[in-house]
Order: C-alpha cells, then sequence, then structure tokens
C-alpha cells in the first residue's frame, strides 16, 4: 500500500470514528465529564481537537454536528442532559422572577388598600365622636336615665 493510500484509509477509518462518536453523543450518550460538544467528540473519535477548525481536514464534520446538534436543540430535543437542566432551570427562574413580580405587585395593591381602610375607619370614628359631642351639647335632647344595677334575681 502506497502512503496516500494509507492517508486515505487512516482519513476514512478517523471519519468513520468521527461520526460514530457524532451519532453517540446526539443520541445523549454522553461520557461521564463530557458534554455534547467537540471538545467530546474528538475525545470520543480520539482524533486531535484541532483537527476539526479552520481548513484541517474534519472542519466540515465539525460544522456537521454543530448543524445536526442546533436542529435537535431547535426541535426541543437536549441531548446533553446537562443543558437539559440548564434550558429547564431558567426556565423555572423565569417563571419565579413572574410570580415574584405579581406578589409585589399584590402586595402593593393590599397596602394602598389598608392605608385607604384605616383612613375611611378613622374618618368614620372621627364623625361619629362629633356626633356624640353635638348630641350632648343640643338642649333639645334629653338624655334617659342610666340603668341602674339590678340587685337580686329579675323574675
Amino acid at each position: 500500500m502506497t502512503i496516500c493510500g494509507s492517508r486515505t484509509v487512516q482519513r476514512t477509518a478517523n471519519e468513520n470514528r468521527i461520526r460514530a462518536a457524532m451519532d453517540r453523543l446526539l443520541r445523549g450518550e454522553i461520557p461521564p465529564g463530557g458534554r455534547c460538544d467537540i471538545t467530546t467528540l474528538a475525545v470520543e473519535s480520539g482524533v486531535d481537537r484541532t483537527a476539526f477548525y479552520g481548513t484541517r481536514p474534519y472542519a466540515d464534520l465539525r460544522a456537521e454536528f454543530e448543524r445536526r446538534l442546533r436542529t435537535l436543540q431547535q426541535a426541543g430535543d437536549q441531548p446533553d442532559p446537562r443543558d437539559a437542566q440548564i434550558t429547564r432551570l431558567k426556565t423555572e427562574i423565569i417563571g419565579l422572577k413572574n410570580r415574584v413580580v405579581e406578589s409585589t405587585s399584590t402586595i402593593n395593591e393590599l397596602t394602598e388598600f389598608q392605608t385607604q381602610a384605616l383612613a375611611r375607619l378613622a374618618a368614620q370614628h372621627d364623625e361619629i365622636i362629633r356626633l356624640r359631642a353635638a348630641a350632648t351639647s343640643a338642649s333639645r335632647v334629653s338624655r334617659l336615665p342610666q340603668r341602674a344595677a339590678t340587685i337580686g334575681s329579675c323574675n
């Protein structure tokens, strides 16, 4: 076999390993400590990571991997469980922030209602005091005597 033929065989073997690793990662078979990214793809396929960048031999496979990953993510599928957890937690945080805003709004409304209710009660109390004073000072109004304390049974 010639050197050129040997390189072609080696490149084909590398591409096959890269595609197999790509398929595993995109199915969610992430190795411990890995992610669904180029670094893990390089480690899983046994190819140097730098071979995936620029005009290097496997740049087209990196582009394919990133395109397939984006397609999965746009469809709502997260092959990387950590990325899925991050997405879920971000969504939960947005929901919790909305609840805090709603709660704050409700608290402000209730505080305003409480302030208005106390002001009304104070005004009604003042009116009652004024009316009692007016009734006491009016000469045409006679007060009935207070009842005497009852001694003994009422029968």
